[in-house]
């Protein structure tokens, strides 16, 4: 009986695990974005969702929000060429 207990409740931490978590769009509950400047826009790759695009202070490059078929990420936004736009060198 024991057992049986145990898997069930088992079997429910491992369900709870599967739900589907909100994605975090800031303090607002809306997510907005900055227009990027102009010469971001003229360099920046097709492809890449621009409106919902940031600078991350943290490291000084432009991230995008890229809603994929399984989950939803931030991307590096990239040229043409697959470099990373950035405002700043990395510090090496």
């Amino acid at each position: 009986m024991n057992t049986i207990r145990l898997l069930a409740v088992g079997a429910v931490v491992a369900l709870a695990g599967c739900e589907a978590q909100p994605i975090s769009t800031g303090s607002s509950g809306g997510a907005t974005y900055a227009p990027l400047p102009e010469q971001v826009l003229a360099i920046a790759a097709p492809n890449q969702n621009l409106s919902a695009a940031r600078l991350d202070p943290s490291d000084g490059c432009y991230w995008y929000r890229y809603a994929g078929p399984v989950e939803t990420t931030w991307l590096p936004l990239r040229t043409v060429q697959g470099n990373p736009i950035c405002t700043r060198q990395p510090d090496i």
